[in-house]
């Protein structure tokens, strides 16, 4: 029995898994802000999907940059309280077993580089937009880079993530994403995450863009407008890399996870 979680700002989902090829239905939870919360309400999720089981290894994703040495969250906008939490002891100390934790976004980059729209591409560069934004280069399913949505983008210091984020745009409209109908608004962000995009093609080299999160929904960025403006912009490069949305929606860590348990296999 293997158990796969990814804890996003919002959501948490978790799965269990008898193989790397599949895992049974998810359990959805929203992601409580305290830490302490957020451990036990995961540490009883985790107990009902194993039934009792003894449990082979955990592997999850946690939105924010991760300290594998530590095994504590660095930091995180949307989920301040887990930072510095003994996160990883934590689960070893409960379930007698080896635990696997990753940036979030590192997670569904190789899920998607293996199982969904970066499949077969040798350099895939996963840009996640949602309530923040996020990434990862991932190279023959490893990956070796991320936070592109804290790149700087104009004189202001204006990050991309200050630009095209969910949480950036309700602040600045008053209104929800999924409200907003108005295609100017989604046009501009479009425009301005094409910018972000030519600086992490010049700087990666990948092979294919991949996008995913809630921001590139049908009420949302556009990936074609996106694609249009990204070739535009891009001369340096005589050919664009595809840029494809995400195939594998709000799973795509679990995706990640069972990536990471052939690896371990």
């Amino acid at each position: 029995m293997h158990i796969i979680f990814d804890i996003g700002g919002t959501k948490t989902r978790v799965a269990s898994a008898l193989s790397s090829e599949s895992f049974n239905d998810p359990v959805i939870l929203d992601t409580p802000q305290s830490y302490d919360d957020g451990i036990d309400l995961l540490k009883k999720t985790v107990l009902s999907l194993s039934g009792g089981q003894p449990i082979t290894q955990i592997i999850g994703g946690i939105a924010g940059p991760w300290d594998d040495v530590q095994g504590t969250l660095i930091s995180s906008d949307n989920l301040p309280d887990w930072a510095g939490k003994p996160l990883k002891q934590d689960l070893e100390k409960s379930f007698y077993t080896t635990v696997s934790i990753d940036n979030d976004a590192v997670m569904v980059g190789i899920g998607e580089a293996v199982f969904g729209a970066g499949k077969g591409y040798e350099i895939v560069a996963y840009i996640t937009v949602s309530t923040g934004v996020g990434g990862a280069k991932i190279v023959q399913d490893h990956s070796v880079g991320f936070e592109p949505g804290k790149q700087i983008l104009d004189a202001e210091g204006h990050t991309l993530e200050d630009l095209i984020s969910g949480k950036a745009l309700e602040k600045r409209t008053g209104k929800k994403p999924i409200d907003i109908r108005d295609e100017v608004i989604w046009d501009s962000l479009a425009k301005n995450l094409a910018f972000g995009l030519n600086n992490i093609i010049v700087d990666w080299s990948p092979d294919v863009v991949v996008l995913g999160g809630s921001m590139m929904n049908h009420v949302g960025i556009s990936v074609e407008k996106t694609q249009q403006y990204v070739t535009q912009i891009l001369k340096v490069f005589p050919i664009v890399p595809p840029i494809k949305k995400a195939t594998l929606g709000d799973i795509g860590g679990l995706y990640g996870g069972l990536a990471r348990m052939r690896k371990n296999a």
